[in-house]
């Protein structure tokens, strides 16, 4: 959707009714709230960005919001998008069920054995598949005449979980001392969002998570000025999948989206998933293994049966399926569909055409202990071969091979610690480095040093309020490592201080591999160079990306 470049601002009404609310006329509904989340912002929970996507509308990209009448109360969370709490239906099976050699003669290959979650068969809050919802936070005082940054914050959860509701988001603005405003979108996940397959393609549209993220964050070009924020400024920021999110979106149509949605990223932990074609046999594997599970293999017409099917038992199909999958893997992500994504991520920001004009990324110390799964490998009695055969189906027997000579040359004595760091760099180190090189000057790069370091661990220290507390507590460091986010937002440079405090000079990732360590157990934050050793594992990575499928 193309919006004006030009509107007229429109000063927010102070409703008569509640002399603590503010209400904003959007145009197709009036939202209000006198909610307080923090001392000094206002926040509205639950607004409506899209039409429901529910029935006909399953896997249809988003539609603008219907037009409603009367005054909207903006002050509880809106319903979660379908998900399995907390981290969504990471693989389970010790085998793939996708290696090259069947899966072109058995489409079906990856059907499940059985596997159930309790959940409920029926739409209860807070969870429903009518979800396309986002949460703005403006500081109280915050006028249309002063217009401030906007930070977009895509959450995480492997495309499979997680919502709005569980990240503190007004974080932001009490942390830039009332500078932002910052809003927090929800997205179709699983199935629900990511459903592959060319019959997908002929009677609907793929990526449909991307797609909803994508019209949030028009939604924010045409309607965040009347909340007193700036449209030019506008910064999204993700972790986990949520980094892999903005990720998706600086490559977006070519890395050219038109108009430009953002200006900076802010990518915490990105992960880049195998991301196939739509009609690839894996992808068409996936979608034959739903519509097996929900019912609709004797019908005639798949999708339509699909679309009748109960939102819960759509849940549980996907579940079944994600489930089938290796260890600690994620199934319904992104998709390659030739028109969102036109090709896949590594080959765009190899070319250095990306949306958005600079880039934050930050990594943990242990990013891939989380997915591996050290009790079913030992046993099992996995090796290092079994396991690189079952995280990568692609690879032949003379890239495991050379993966296995690869990762036991090093000094990681037990599988486990192998399958770690091979996991880490292929899918989350690698792929923040090749982002890194897509924004040249314009990239800079931290890692958080806090032990034990595992991925999702930063949470605690980008929020000031998250729900598991940080175990370093020195405010100076907290300080340090928050404020480098709300710079950049702020001044283009995550160098820069708020609080008058100050760290070591910070050059750009591009000069010279240098990256700012924030070393919680000395307190010490100093640059210093990446690991030559790493960026030389990066170098097989790339190689063999077009396999992988990144």
């Amino acid at each position: 959707m193309i919006f004006l470049a030009l509107c007229v601002l429109q000063v927010i009404l102070w409703s008569p009714q509640l002399s603590s609310a503010i209400r904003v006329d959007l145009g197709y509904a009036t939202y209000e709230s006198d909610l307080h989340l923090a001392d000094g912002v206002v926040s509205f929970l639950g607004i409506r960005y899209s039409d429901s996507p529910t029935g006909q509308q399953r896997w249809r990209k988003p539609r603008s919001p219907p037009v409603v009448s009367g005054v909207q109360n903006t002050t509880s969370n809106p319903p979660q998008c379908h998900h399995i709490p907390l981290v969504g239906t990471p693989g389970r099976s010790t085998n793939s069920p996708f290696r090259t050699t069947g899966i072109a003669e058995k489409p079906g290959v990856c059907v499940p054995a059985p596997f159930r979650l309790t959940y409920p068969r029926k739409d209860v809050a807070p969870y429903s598949e009518d979800c396309l919802f986002l949460n703005v936070h403006v500081p109280v005082n915050q006028k249309t005449d002063s217009q401030l940054p906007v930070i977009v914050y895509m959450h995480g959860g492997g495309y499979d979980a997680g919502s709005a509701t569980l990240y503190p988001v007004h974080d932001f603005v009490t942390m830039s001392n009332f500078g932002v405003i910052s809003v927090a979108i929800q997205y179709r996940l699983g199935a629900f969002g990511f459903l592959p397959g060319s019959n997908v393609k002929e009677d609907g549209d793929l990526n449909v998570g991307l797609l909803d993220q994508e019209f949030a964050l028009q939604w924010v070009q045409k309607y965040i000025y009347k909340f007193g924020g700036d449209r030019s400024r506008v910064t999204i920021w993700g972790q986990s999948a949520g980094a892999g999110s903005v990720l998706q979106h600086a490559v977006a149509h070519g890395g050219n989206t038109q108009p430009p949605l953002f200006r900076s990223i802010i990518a915490n932990s990105p992960c880049l998933l195998f991301q196939y074609r739509y009609d690839d046999p894996i992808p068409e594997a996936l979608y034959s293994a739903v519509v097996s599970d929900a019912g609709c293999d004797t019908v005639d017409d798949a999708m339509k049966c699909l679309r009748d099917v109960d939102a819960a038992a759509l849940l549980d199909a996907g579940t079944q399926v994600g489930a089938s999958s290796f260890l600690g893997t994620f199934t319904f992500v992104p998709v390659v569909d030739g028109t969102f994504i036109m090709e896949r991520p590594t080959e765009t920001l190899q070319r250095g055409q990306v949306n958005g004009e600079m880039v934050l990324l930050t990594t943990t110390a242990n990013e891939g202990a989380l997915f591996v799964n050290p009790d079913a490998i030992v046993h099992n009695g996995l090796t290092l071969h079994d396991y690189a055969r079952g995280l990568f189906p692609r690879l032949d027997p003379t890239h495991i091979n050379e993966l296995v000579t690869l990762y036991s040359s090093f000094d990681w004595a037990s599988t486990v610690d192998q399958a770690t760091e091979m996991l880490g760099d292929s899918i989350f180190l690698c792929p923040t480095y090749f982002f890194a090189e897509a924004f040249k000057r314009r990239a800079w790069k931290a890692r958080l040093d806090v032990a034990p370091g595992f991925h999702g661990q930063d949470l605690s220290y980008e929020f000031s309020t998250f729900a598991i507390p940080p175990t370093v507590t020195d405010p100076a460091f907290l300080d340090a490592f928050r404020q480098s986010f709300i710079s950049l937002a702020l001044w283009e440079d995550p160098g820069v201080r708020l609080s008058g405090g100050s760290i070591p000079s910070w050059p750009s990732w591009s000069k010279g591999h240098s990256e700012m360590r924030f070393d919680g157990g000395s307190l010490v934050i100093q640059p210093f160079a990446t690991d030559e050793e790493l960026l030389e594992r990066c170098e097989f990575w790339r190689s063999v990306a077009a396999v992988n499928a990144q």
